[in-house]
């Protein structure tokens, strides 16, 4: 076995799980207290889709009455999308009018359609404090450091605060107050199909990493022609020999857990309670047929649905995933390259929703997008540059018209919606064209906590968001609250 391909496999596999388990155990009494605390016993899921790059999301939701459609082509100039190819969005809520950049028809419908399981919540970014653009100009309100910084943003906003030093994701914090619900205690119940994250890391569960192509195994060890089989003899017994340095004991006991929890996966993948919903997932994001069917986007969210559908055989009754698509940083070629993209979301969270709601389980999971940043509403000639706010999208099932009983209040806009007027007249626009953001991701992430089982108050959400409590909600006739009323 080369020690390349060792080290590789190692770092995919031990360090995604290893630890787990000799936590656990050392954290279940804290656990069992905060149980009774963050309470409910149902299944639920956060699902967090990440943009890499930074989307233009100011190109995928357009305002669409003529006037504001005007500032909107006459500041983005040769990127602007045409007026008559918007897909309108009929808000169930009276405001201004939007649409939707035309490669998105399957989240449009989703959006208009009667007890809506989407909402949209606008120009959300990092932020330390509401500020405007004359405190930002004179420096007078602090601000999240290295702005318009690719690893610095993407931190802080799957970070809990936008100036943390520890590179711990509000996801990660969640899963260490929720892993002792889960009977599974030698399965992490964070998952990524996009490998290492900050989102998922805490302080003591350690995240899965699973291939959207199937289970990453320690293939040169466990196959079987002969020459790996005394290979593999070897290093067992390795493992297994008298070991008595306690570095040794350590290594042998996280390698074999590795072992046992991709064995664990490959199982539940298979078993009948993923393989009778195979016909539906193919026919929602695709076969596997390596033509590239689905993309990777697709393939990620296809395989969050077979974990999911294992559910019962993982002993699952709270998941956190981590799904990351890149290609977002469209300094040029953004006409060529950002339709495609938008394509792609557009179709496989549609299908991801449709995939939950064929396995039962829409009013228990949630979808959210995330992206480092939004992009600037200038352009350079042929594409953007980095920004600070943008718009997302918040996924499950509806609860609004209709009585769905879901999460999501959809069909709905939340927050503010910026000017989108050139630079100098712009009270919005930090300079070149960089939106100041209207809600923070502080606001973005407490709701989605809070649904999840987080308490108000010191118990909860202080815990882990202190800084959410100096923002309000200032979406038009809104919570008031911290939290943005998204979901129900």
């Amino acid at each position: 076995m080369k020690r390349r391909d060792f080290l590789r496999h190692s770092a995919s596999i031990t360090a995604s799980s290893a630890a787990f388990t000799a936590l656990s155990a050392k954290f279940n009494l804290a656990h069992a207290a905060s149980r009774e605390l963050l309470g409910g016993n149902e299944y639920r899921a956060l699902v967090c889709v990440f943009f890499y790059g930074g989307n233009d999301s100011f190109n995928m939701i357009v305002p669409f009455d003529q006037s504001p459609y005007n500032t909107y082509a006459a500041t983005r100039g040769g990127i602007a999308v045409p007026r008559n190819q918007l897909l309108t969005l009929t808000p169930t809520a009276s405001g201004a009018a939007y649409g939707l950049h035309p490669s998105m028809p399957e989240l449009r419908s989703l959006f208009n359609q009667a007890n809506s399981p989407l909402a949209i919540v606008a120009n959300t970014g990092p932020l330390l404090h509401p500020i405007t653009k004359t405190q930002y100009t004179n420096g007078s309100v602090a601000t999240p450091p290295q702005l318009f910084s690719h690893e610095d943003q993407s931190t802080f906003w799957l970070s809990p605060t936008a100036n943390t030093i520890d590179r711990q994701g509000w996801g990660g914090l969640l899963a260490d107050e929720f892993s002792a619900q889960n009977q599974n205690q030698n399965l992490a119940m964070t998952i990524s199909t996009d490998g290492e994250n900050v989102y998922q890391a805490g302080n003591q569960v350690v995240p899965y990493f699973l291939s959207p192509w199937g289970v990453d195994t320690i293939g040169a060890i466990d196959t079987s022609w002969q020459e790996p089989i005394n290979r593999r003899n070897a290093f067992n017994q390795l493992l297994n020999g008298p070991l008595d340095h306690p570095l040794e004991r350590a290594y042998r006991d996280g390698f074999n857990r590795t072992v046992s929890n991709y064995t664990q996966m490959q199982t539940a993948l298979s078993s009948a309670a993923v393989t009778q919903y195979n016909t539906t997932f193919n026919t929602l994001f695709g076969p596997d047929d390596g033509a590239g069917s689905p993309d990777y986007l697709g393939r990620q969210l296809k395989m969050v649905a077979r974990v999911i559908a294992a559910r019962s055989v993982l002993q699952m009754t709270r998941q956190i995933f981590f799904v990351g698509i890149g290609g977002f940083d469209n300094h040029d070629n953004q006409l060529t390259d950002h339709p495609t993209l938008l394509a792609s979301i557009s179709k496989y969270l549609s299908a991801f929703y449709q995939a939950t709601g064929a396995m039962g389980v829409q009013n228990n999971v949630v979808t959210f997008t995330a992206s480092e940043f939004g992009r600037t509403l200038s352009n350079n000639g042929d594409g953007t540059d980095h920004g600070w706010g943008g718009h997302h999208f918040v996924l499950g099932g509806g609860a609004l018209s209709g009585g769905g009983g879901g999460p999501v209040r959809g069909g709905r806009f939340y927050g503010l919606f910026p000017s989108l007027a050139a630079s100098d007249n712009n009270p919005d626009d930090a300079g070149w064209g960089q939106i100041i953001p209207t809600t923070s991701v502080d606001q973005y992430a407490w709701t989605l906590a809070r649904w999840y089982g987080l308490p108000d108050g010191a118990a909860g959400r202080d815990l882990i968001f202190p800084n959410a409590t100096r923002f309000t909600d200032r979406t038009p006739s809104g919570t008031g609250q911290p939290h943005l009323g998204f979901l129900g």
